[in-house]
């Protein structure tokens, strides 16, 4: 079992990994268990954040480190919340802040107008200089409700209506969920690069 740091203080994301991960042969830690501080995020994308992420933690905490970076874009905010959508309200991780400013943004926007998708940019790091590290991304489109709907999940899922789906991604199943969520998706491709790697 191998143990990596996991560049993130949410536990959301720290339980979703866990969960993705369970038959990976990684042992996912919290870098806030071992006293690594978030990194600032100056990075003008997602890649270029989970990059910076990475590095911090792997440097920090001498371990292997994955990252990722993730947020909502809405097509009609031209992919606002985007790289903000953690701090979209002010206060970082104040979803329901966040929820609230953005069906602010959204009243009176049809339906057909409310197109959205997250994205999750994962990084992998060998160390802290790895000048090879593994890169994989998810996108998993829908659109943004006019109210929140379920208890499950975190952050915009209460608004967020997948395509193809009845459900909210709040509502869904968390094992379908972390099957059709930008990062399974992502996940999903870094196992494939993983094993690339060892074969």
């Amino acid at each position: 079992m191998q143990r990596v740091i996991l560049a993130s203080s949410n536990r959301g994301k720290v339980a979703e990994f866990n969960a993705l991960l369970a038959d990976s042969g990684f042992e996912v830690v919290a870098q806030s268990s071992l006293g690594v501080a978030d990194a600032e995020e100056t990075g003008l994308s997602f890649v270029e954040n989970a990059l910076l992420k990475a590095r911090h933690a792997a440097r920090a905490g001498g371990l292997p480190a994955l990252a990722d970076d993730s947020g909502l874009c809405v097509e009609h905010l031209h992919g606002a919340p985007g790289l903000y959508s953690a701090r979209y309200a002010g206060g970082h991780g104040d979803s329901a802040a966040n929820n609230v400013k953005l069906l602010r943004a959204l009243d009176g926007v049809p339906a057909a107008q409310r197109g959205a998708f997250f994205i999750c940019a994962l990084v992998l790091l060998q160390d802290a200089d790895d000048p090879a590290p593994l890169i994989a991304e998810g996108r998993w489109h829908g659109r943004v409700l006019d109210t929140p709907r379920g208890e499950q999940g975190f952050g915009y899922d209460p608004l967020f209506l997948p395509h193809g789906q009845a459900l909210s991604a709040a509502e869904l199943d968390p094992a379908l969920k972390n099957r059709l969520s930008h990062r399974g998706q992502a996940l999903a491709q870094l196992h494939a690069r993983l094993a690339e790697r060892h074969a």
